[in-house]
């Protein structure tokens, strides 16, 4: 299966303004890119890439003071499949788990897992361990909380959420993420792309998508507490300890957000013949 990817996303700034953005494809999937990732900006200015410390691939740029609009085109290849699931997925004790993993089992900015440890622990402590407590997690919070863009706001918490039973995809990803290192399984959040394939298209503008990645059975794993299915064609942009280290935009000043737009679709092999032509003429 081969998916378009990309994105247009517009900024009025009244100065100069430095900015950091993580919108490429992380790098594990740049091999199944069929064209380069690259990031356009209109008017032309310097980018540099780097990446953060959590691997992710980021780019620095000043925009000018006035409109700066950034874009990006590419096709990826994917196995159409839905994502796997491992349901015999054990849960690695504390003492076996890899030493890069175990900031994943600490509070974060967005996620008080200190805070939902006794509600954790009192809602799945009896579920086995493993992918069915990470499963059990996501499951509950699928249920519980009531999707809409209308409750979304930048500094809502895991425990916020809790109380509210309200959010947007970033906020099921968060409060799942809570607890389950409450559980002491680690969880991270992770930015990606994620269309209607597979699945009755959405009547709402395409967006990037908030989910997770726990760590069972000995590697990391995507769950997606908003959805509550394993789907098709998700990519992965960008992971960190909650939304805070994955901002698709970070602005060192002022930069008003004039238009966003995101495009995840299925193409026909010749469309990705017919670019990659281009591309080489």
């Amino acid at each position: 299966m081969l998916i378009r990817l990309g994105y247009e996303i517009v900024f009025q700034c009244p100065q100069p303004t430095p900015m950091v953005l993580h919108l490429n494809v992380d790098q594990a999937r740049v091999r199944d890119l069929t064209k380069p990732d690259l990031i356009v900006t209109e008017p032309p200015i310097p980018l540099a890439q780097y990446p953060d410390s959590f691997g992710n691939q980021c780019t620095r740029l000043l925009a000018p003071a006035g409109r700066l609009k950034i874009t990006a085109d590419t096709i990826i290849r994917d196995s159409g499949l839905p994502e796997p699931a491992f349901p015999d997925a054990r849960q690695v004790p504390i003492q076996e788990l890899p030493p890069e993993t175990l900031m994943y089992l600490l509070p974060s900015r967005y996620c008080e897992s200190d805070l939902l440890s006794q509600t954790a622990w009192q809602l799945f402590g009896q579920v086995p361990e493993g992918w069915a407590r990470v499963q059990a997690v996501c499951d509950w919070v699928h249920n519980s909380i009531q999707f809409g863009y209308q409750y979304a706001r930048p500094t809502k918490t895991a425990l916020e959420t809790f109380n509210e039973r309200q959010g947007v995809c970033r906020d099921y990803a968060h409060l799942a993420i809570a607890m389950l290192r409450a559980l002491n399984i680690p969880a991270r959040y992770c930015t990606t792309y994620l269309g209607d394939i597979g699945v009755p298209p959405v009547d709402a503008p395409m967006d990037f998508a908030g989910c997770l990645e726990a760590y069972v059975g000995d590697a990391w794993h995507f769950f997606d507490p908003r959805n509550g299915a394993r789907r098709i064609g998700r990519v992965l942009i960008a992971h960190g300890r909650d939304a805070a280290d994955v901002a698709i935009s970070t602005s060192y000043g002022s930069a008003f957000l004039e238009s966003f737009k995101v495009w995840t679709e299925e193409v026909p092999e010749a469309q990705a013949t017919e670019t990659l032509y281009a591309v080489a003429a």
